[in-house]
């Protein structure tokens, strides 16, 4: 496979996941913004089978998805690139730290474009009284599968690209991570199925821009090295 084949995947990807992205958002007004038979359904089996313990753990986990947690694994995934980078000097320095807060950076501005479809499409959420506790806000996409699946695919990114063996093992248990956080999300009550699988490809088509953005500074930087 030659180096523009490998520089054309990101673009792939990305062109993929935003243009399924884009069909769900479409079937979804069509349909009125309201649940299909098979998310309300599935919303309905996590209200029926709710016990208090798993309730706890399903809580536990989906709070990973928010807060100051994913951030974390975004400036994770920084410090794996500029461990993997072994710049030295002032210029080296200053790199470090762009390299640090790039994706950081590129979290937030995903937070930024995530929250303002959830706000044009304004699709409401499942029935307050499914809910396992109070959310917030409009339900596609689901904020919490995308901030999951971003950030842990970010710190992904940075493993793979720093330690190509263990790009597998990376991959593996960010797409873990992901998936049973959005699950939660459907089993607390507080988002639809198709919210969920939004958040995913929307994070999918950020990431993948990412890593296209990030291979073509790369190209350029080695090209003026030359």
């Amino acid at each position: 496979m030659t180096g523009a084949d490998l520089r054309r995947r990101p673009v792939v990807l990305a062109s993929a996941c935003g243009g399924a992205f884009a069909l769900l958002a479409v079937v979804v007004a069509v349909h009125g913004w309201a649940p299909f038979g098979f998310e309300a359904a599935a919303v309905r089996w996590g209200v029926a089978h709710r016990p208090g313990w798993a309730r706890s753990v399903a809580m536990a986990v989906t709070s990973l998805g928010t807060d100051v947690f994913p951030y974390l694994l975004a400036l994770a995934a920084g410090a794996v690139a500029v461990r993997s980078g072994r710049a030295a000097g002032a210029a080296g320095a200053r790199r470090a730290a762009a390299v640090l807060l790039a994706p950081l950076v590129w979290l937030v501005a995903g937070q930024l474009l995530r929250q303002g479809l959830m706000r044009a499409f304004a699709r409401p959420r499942p029935p307050v009284a499914d809910w396992a506790f109070d959310a917030s806000g409009f339900s596609f996409p689901s904020g919490h599968a995308f901030t999951s699946a971003l950030s842990a695919g970010l710190l992904a990114l940075a493993v793979a690209r720093a330690r190509p063996s263990a790009a597998r093992a990376a991959t593996a248990v960010a797409a873990l991570f992901t998936f049973v956080i959005g699950l939660t999300r459907v089993y607390l009550g507080v988002h639809w199925p198709l919210d969920v699988l939004g958040g995913w490809l929307l994070a999918a088509a950020w990431l993948a821009l990412g890593a296209w953005l990030l291979g073509l500074r790369a190209q350029r930087g080695a090209g003026a090295r030359r």
